[in-house]
Parts: structure tokens; sequence; C-alpha cells
């Protein structure tokens, strides 16, 4: 047996190292962990072994040199997506033949509308497997035992089957993903759809909630389609079953984002939806894909229009069937 690397000390990095090291034990010895020496998450894990949610087992080892820990034939990444490319760019530096990663982020570039995917085949022209990891789960809840269901999708049906089998176990339960499009582009829009969660939240306009989750999906579905996705993949993990952790939970960082927006609060940490509503935006207007939630939240986040009247904008449009154009 080998170790596993994992790439991004930050809450859900550690975690997937945590869980490889302790939860696959008959298939992997440990897991090497890197992240930005300078980094917060690195030197806290470096001075005190543990972080809020976990403490780092024993075979668990820290490196500050990213060459350490490109010798493990499988590499989970888990960074901010918007600076994933330039670490692709860094990787593309280092033989990297026949080796499997599993993205573990949830996003789109913002510059340029782009998966995580579509990147790493970009900047690293080299014989490798990638996969990416969608569905829900937080870590505090994991690290109490409660067990979760998330999927992995590639374009690769090996890939996808050896992922599966390194990583299954009784806490994570995991699907083989059909739909790599799909898969990618719901678990970014969940990120987004949390902060309109959010944002109700914070104006206590709990009762809408509940129409937000009947109508994202539509909408996700239809953005998936365009891109030649299967839109019911919106229906699937990646995206509607997500959505209690993205939604509703208090740990969700979209959808506390998006609560204290709607009090004139700041929030202070990374919100992947963010950025990403910025890259939908991008490409529902070049696209002309009709995209009203996303719409409307652009307005209030980057434009600063009046919150209430816009986001009752999302509900109040032209009547039409239920379902037109769903898929």
């Amino acid at each position: 047996m080998k170790n596993i690397s994992l790439i991004g000390c930050g809450r859900w990095g550690t975690f997937l190292a945590w869980y490889a090291s302790n939860y696959c034990k008959d298939n992997i010895s440990g897991a090497d962990l890197y992240d930005i020496p300078t980094s917060p998450n690195f030197i806290e894990l470096r001075d005190t072994r543990k972080n809020p949610y976990l403490s780092l087992s024993d075979n668990m080892y820290l490196h500050d040199n990213i060459a350490d820990v490109l010798d493990n034939d499988t590499i989970i990444i888990s960074v901010g997506c918007q600076y994933f490319r330039g670490l692709c760019q860094q990787l593309s530096g280092y033989d990297l033949s026949g080796k499997t990663f599993l993205l573990a982020m949830k996003g789109l570039e913002e510059s340029s509308a782009k998966t995580m995917f579509e990147i790493m085949k970009e900047e690293i022209p080299q014989n490798i497997h990638i996969a990416v990891l969608a569905g829900p789960g937080h870590v505090q809840d994991y690290m109490k035992g409660v067990p979760s269901c998330a999927v992995i999708d590639s374009d690769e049906a090996e890939t996808k089957d050896y992922l599966i089998k390194l990583l299954q176990s009784e806490l994570i339960r995991f699907y083989y993903g059909s739909d790599l499009i799909g898969n990618q582009i719901g678990a970014a829009l969940k990120n987004v759809i949390g902060l309109a969660a959010g944002i109700l939240d914070g104006l206590e306009w709990y009762g809408l909630k509940g129409a937000l989750m009947a109508r994202a999906p539509i909408e996700v579905g239809r953005f998936i389609k365009h891109f030649n996705g299967n839109p019911h993949t919106a229906y699937g993990l990646a995206h509607l079953g997500d959505y209690e952790a993205t939604l509703f939970s208090k740990h969700s960082h979209n959808r506390t984002f998006g609560e204290k927006f709607a009090r004139g609060e700041d929030f202070g940490k990374l919100a992947e939806g963010v950025p990403t509503l910025k890259a939908v935006k991008i490409i529902a207007d070049k696209e002309n894909i009709d995209m009203p939630i996303c719409q409307a939240l652009y307005k209030v986040i980057y434009e600063k229009a009046d919150i209430k009247s816009t986001i009752k904008s999302m509900f109040n449009r032209d009547l039409k069937q239920e379902f037109e154009h769903i898929c």
C-alpha cells in the first residue's frame, strides 16, 4: 500500500486526507498533505497538528514542498477554484504521467467560466487521469460519524472505478457519475443557490426557500442542457442532493455569506458561490440562457441593487406552466 496525496489544507481538504487515512486503511497507508508554507491553515496544522474540526492522525504527514507529495500515484486537490489554474501551471513542470487526480472543488473559474476539469486538461497536457468529486457532506457532521453519499465522475470509466473502490467506506458511499458536465455544473451552481438561500434567511423570508428549492434545479438543469449535459443531473447528488448541506446548514459558507450580506454584515471567509456567480453571468449573457435566479443574485451582490425588490423579482415573473422548458 502507498500513501495518498492531498494538495490544499483547508477544512475540506484536510478532512479528505484524514478520511483516507482512517477509513480506507485496507487500501491506503497514510496521507501526505501539502499547502503553501505561509498559509494560515498550514501553519496551524504544522504547529498544533489540529484545526477547529479534527486532529491529524499519526499517519498524516505535512509537507511544505509540493514535489514531496507528487511521488504518490493518487492525488486529491482541494484548493480555491480561482487559484486552481495557477496550481496547474505549477504542477505542469513535473512529470505526472500515469497519475490519478481527484478534484474536490465545486465552482467555475470567474474569468473564463470554465470547469476545473477543463482547466486541468488545458494546463497539464500529460497522460494523467482526472476525476471530480461532488455531493453533500460537512466536515462537522462527518467527524460525528454521520454518514453521507457522494458522486465521483470522469471521462474514463476505469478512473471512476479505481477511485470509488479506493475510497469507499461505511462513512461515505460513493456513486458512479454518468454526466461529467452536469455533475460539475450542478455542484458549482449549488453554491450559487446557497447564496440565495442565505439572503432569504437574512431577510427572514423563510417561506420562499421551498420555492427556491423547487425552481433552482429547473434553472440549473437548463444551464446543464445548454452544454450538452443531462438536465436531470440537477436532481442528483451533485446539486439537489447537496441542498440540505448548502441551503440550510449553519456550516455552509455560501448560505452564511448570503445571510450576512442581506443583513449588511461582512462574512470574511471564502464563499465559492460568489466568483462562480460572476462566471454564470458571463455564460448566461453570452449564450442567452434564461437564468432568473442567478441574474437577480448578480444584481444584488455585484450591482448593489435593492435586495428586497430584486429577490422578489425572482418569483414575480410572467405567468407560465410550472415545468415549461424544463428539458
